[in-house]
């Protein structure tokens, strides 16, 4: 069923109730990253533009319901009138008469910005009351963030059903529906995935979708180890999921049974202590005792980077090493780079993935940069996301 975008709605004269994610990283007062804020940007000036009011809401952190200053997001609404050439003004709630009438009297051409929507109990239970109060802000709604696209609450999910027929999803959200549908329906090939991270307990629903679609798995982080010691090589302290080793044989044989080539790191950055200060070496194959892979080596950055090379399509996730630790994270960067400068549609998913591409000044120069963590992740596992689904059934 196709999506209801934002060309099909009429918002002239309306006040829009938008669903945005700014859950951003704030040091104190300070927006750190604002790369969220940025990318809905053009369904929030496109709004404008169309003579529609938008009032945003959104979630920042975690505060469980209550009243949490600390993750107010009166730092998002300074850090967007910086981007913008609006007048936004921002609410101290979510909800309630004093934010009902100000709304209001809210003008085209300005931006209303709603106080955290975590601050309420209701929204992570998807509260009925909670989705008509919200509900009752706006004379259409629009879903602009993919990121919370896995989370039936309140702002997500409840509140499309006050809205049939005139809800829809914005333009950040329409693009990112458009390229993992392409990455997972029809990919060019050859198709080159690029996993990492921690645990293989996290990815095996991932692996075993992409198993099904792609040529050639590369798979570097901590997960690496766990395949290693599952086919008996020496890990030394490195880290490991030992009751995934089964499920790590099983995944290799699923992999060679498909014909898909499953590539491990050959070799390794290891110290004997987790610690950015610790002395670390490089180690060929199999690592010694008491010594840890805390990133992929240089032959293994070789390795891969000649399967991205040949690709027409590269879907990264996943870290190669503790990037966060200059030490160890050459290897994270070196793959970023070979998948930067492919010439094959590349799609990362969000989460440390898209933290790394920051950090390494990659972002721009991939076709698309996720920027939900784990709605991408259930996305590459093949599920449908409950906030795009409620919008096809809500849309038209």
């Amino acid at each position: 069923m196709p999506i209801y975008g934002l060309k099909d709605l009429d918002v002239k004269g309306k006040r829009v109730l938008v669903r945005v994610d700014f859950n951003v990283p704030i040091d104190g007062t300070t927006v750190t990253d604002d790369l969220r804020i940025r990318e809905s940007l053009p369904t929030i000036e496109k709004i404008v533009e169309l003579g529609g009011i938008p009032v945003l809401v959104s979630h920042l952190g975690r505060p469980k319901g209550k009243r949490n200053l600390s993750m107010t997001l009166a730092p998002v609404a300074e850090r967007l009138r910086k981007l913008v050439k609006h007048e936004v003004v921002f609410f101290d709630a979510c909800v309630g008469p004093n934010v009902e009438a100000g709304v209001k009297k809210l003008k085209p051409g300005q931006i209303g910005l709603l106080e955290n929507v975590r601050f309420e109990p209701g929204e992570e239970d998807n509260d009925a009351g909670l989705s008509k109060q919200l509900a009752a802000l706006a004379d259409c709604y629009v879903n602009d963030a993919f990121g919370t696209a896995h989370r039936a609450h309140s702002s997500t999910a409840g509140v499309v059903e006050h809205f049939k027929g005139k809800a829809a999803a914005g333009l950040l959200m329409m693009k990112e529906v458009e390229y993992f549908t392409k990455i997972l329906e029809h990919a060019d090939r050859p198709y080159v995935a690029v996993l990492g991270g921690a645990k293989v307990s996290d990815k095996i629903p991932v692996i075993t979708n992409l198993l099904e679609r792609v040529d050639c798995v590369l798979v570097g982080g901590a997960m690496a180890y766990t395949f290693m010691a599952a086919m008996g090589r020496r890990v030394g302290s490195s880290r490991v999921e030992r009751d995934q080793f089964e499920v790590s044989r099983n995944i290799l044989e699923l992999a060679r049974q498909k014909n898909v080539k499953f590539l491990l790191p050959i070799d390794h950055e290891v110290s004997q202590q987790f610690d950015e200060r610790a002395d670390s070496k490089t180690v060929d194959g199999d690592i010694p005792d008491g010594w840890m892979g805390l990133d992929i080596g240089p032959k293994s950055v070789e390795l891969f980077s000649k399967e991205i090379m040949a690709a027409k399509t590269v879907i990264w996730n996943g870290p190669m090493g503790v990037f966060e630790w200059s030490a160890f994270a050459g290897g994270t960067w070196s793959i970023g780079e070979a998948i930067a400068n492919s010439s094959a549609l590349t799609v990362v998913g969000g989460g440390d993935s898209a933290a790394a591409a920051a950090k390494f000044g990659l972002t721009d120069r991939f076709k698309h940069v996720s920027t939900g963590g784990g709605a991408s992740l259930e996305m590459l596992e093949g599920k449908v996301l409950p906030g795009i689904e409620i919008l096809e059934e809500a849309g038209g």
